[in-house]
Parts: structure tokens; sequence; C-alpha cells
């Protein structure tokens, strides 16, 4: 495995450049003529950037783009407008097969049961990616290859001989991180990695991340819900709802002083151990339901959930605002003046 230096990097330069990203998919009707009845906006307008040797992470309730977002960003989905600049280079127009930038973004999926293949051998899973790209030149580098990428991420290599079904959930996931760092990537999506884990195993798969992080240079777009994981593993926190963030600040400034309704009404759904302080601190419950994404309301996506709303909020929509200490947020309520 390389390091940062090998990849000639500096840790905390931008790594990934996200602006405006819109990704919209057509709603059609009809059998033999089909006719578009509406258009839903899964991702619309989304900017944000990602450091070397950072973790970003990307929260949001169900349903609010996040997952699109990253599939969109790997390439793995057609992107409607907007650029995703990697290393330096736009990679929005780019062979999503062949591009370049295929080999050092990868990624790792929410279900460890799925996204390996049950009736390949871990050796094979593992190795797929380096036989693709035609990385190793014999069989012995492969297998040694192999060895050295199980051993990183906590396995033996004799487990290389073993199917998924013999597996926890929590290995599961160990190969498919694996699988992940074949190539060396210098950006790993992960999509809900620990999600599907029971607690204590989710604890000890993103232990393995952040070691992984710190040994190799890794930055890390990591999506989830979990509040709690991704304060845990995040360097900084964008906020989404109904496919826009809301809000995008350090990790110990969001969850010190949120300055988005949403962001404090996330927070607040939030358990704390402890009973006296969860007795007294204020709850923050939203109303209705989350808008359609095919019909969202007019001005701020969020006025018709958000306690705070003004006239100005139905009529305008506010845009991702830079505040001082390097915070954005899209609220009219913090608008520097």
């Amino acid at each position: 495995m390389t390091d940062l230096a090998t990849h000639g990097g500096t840790r905390g330069e931008e790594l990934l450049q996200v602006r405006d990203l819109s990704v919209h998919f057509h709603v059609t009707k009809g059998v033999l003529v089909k006719r578009q009845v509406g258009v839903v906006k899964a991702v619309d307008g989304v900017s944000f950037s990602v450091r070397r040797g950072e973790t970003l992470g990307l929260v949001g309730e169900s349903g609010c783009g996040k997952t699109t977002t990253s599939f969109a960003v790997l390439r793995m989905l057609p992107i409607t407008s907007g650029q995703v600049v990697f290393e330096g280079e736009d990679i929005t127009q780019q062979d999503r097969t062949t591009g370049r930038f295929r080999r050092r973004m990868q990624m790792v999926y929410q279900d460890p049961y799925g996204s390996l293949d049950p009736r390949m051998k871990v050796r094979d899973i593992i190795g797929e990616p380096l036989a693709v790209h035609r990385i190793t030149a014999n069989r012995t580098e492969y297998r040694d290859r192999i060895a050295a990428l199980l051993k990183t991420v906590g396995l033996l290599p004799d487990m290389a001989e073993r199917y998924p079904h013999e597996f926890s959930g929590g290995q599961r996931q160990r190969i498919a991180i694996a699988r992940a760092l074949a190539l060396e990537p210098s950006l790993v999506i992960c999509d809900e990695p620990v999600s599907a884990l029971d607690v204590s195993i989710q604890a000890q798969v993103i232990n393995v991340l952040m070691e992984l992080q710190e040994r190799l240079g890794l930055s890390y777009l990591f999506v989830a819900h979990d509040l709690a994981v991704v304060r845990h593993i995040s360097h900084r926190i964008a906020v989404m709802y109904l496919g826009r963030i809301v809000e995008i600040a350090s990790r110990e400034e969001l969850f010190s002083t949120p300055l988005h309704p949403y962001t404090r009404a996330l927070l607040s759904a939030v358990p704390v151990a402890d009973p006296e302080a969860e007795a007294q601190r204020e709850r923050q419950v939203l109303l209705g339901e989350v808008p359609s994404v095919m019909r969202p309301p007019t001005g701020c996506r969020f006025h018709p959930r958000c306690p705070q709303a003004m006239p100005i909020c139905r009529e305008q929509d506010p845009a991702l605002t830079q505040l001082d200490g390097g915070r954005a947020v899209a609220c009219f309520l913090s608008r520097p003046a």
C-alpha cells in the first residue's frame, strides 16, 4: 500500500470539488407512447468540497438525496448539470467506465450481505479490481497483494479461500473495505457502511476506517443518517434536506451551535445518555411530512415545517451563504448583516 506522498498530494488541499450538482429523473407514463408527467429533482444544486485526509459527513433524512449525490460523484448516475472536479480535473464528461479517475475513487456500500458475490471466494472478490486493471504481474504477486489487503483491514490471509456466507456482517464489511483499497484510491465514498451492523460491530468498522485514513492519508465522503456515528468519524459535516445542502460546518461547530432550524431539529432527535440532561434539554419536533421531490415548495424548501419561517421564506429560496470560519448555511435567519 502507498501513502499520501506517493500520489503527490498535500494533506489539507481540496481533493474533490462538487459545484452546483443536479441529478433529475424524468417520470413518464404510458406503455406504447411514453410521455413525461414530472421531474424528480433528487439532487438540485449541491456544492461542497472534500480535502485530502479529511472525512466529510453527509447527513439528512431518508430520501433527501445523500446516496444519489454520492453515486453521481462517482459517476454511477448521469449528471443533469453541474461539475465534479477530482484531483484538479473536471471528470463530469469523462467516460464512466474508462475515465482516468476510476481507479482513484472507490465505494463501500451499505449492505455487506448484498455487495459481495456469494459465488466468489474472498480472494477473487478482493482481486477482481486488480485483474480488471491489470495491476499485478503474476499469480504470486496477486496472492501477496490480497494477503496484504486482508491484513490491512484486520483479517487473516488464509480467509481468502472462504466464501462470503462464512463471515459475519462486520467481517464482510472489512472485506468490502479491502476491495475498495485494492486500487489504492485517494477518495473512498462510504454509503452508510455501518447502518446494517450491530452497534458493537459498527464501532469496530468505524475504527478500521479511521486507522486506515491515518495510515494511508485517505479522504472519505461518509454518507449516513446516524449522527452519533457521523460525529465520531467526520471532520466536517454537510446537512441535506430535499435535494439541497442547508448547512456545512466543522463537527464541533455543528454540534455546539447549529444555525439552520433543520439541523437543530436533527440534533434534538439524538438521544443523550444522561437522563437528567435528556429531561432538561429543549426538543424541536417537526410538524408535517417531507414534501415530494416532484413538487417541492416554493421559496425555502424547509419552510412548511420550519417553526421560525418568515414571509420571505415562502417567496425566496435562500442560497448557501459562506460565513466566517468556513461555515455555510442556507437560511435567511443566519445571513450576515
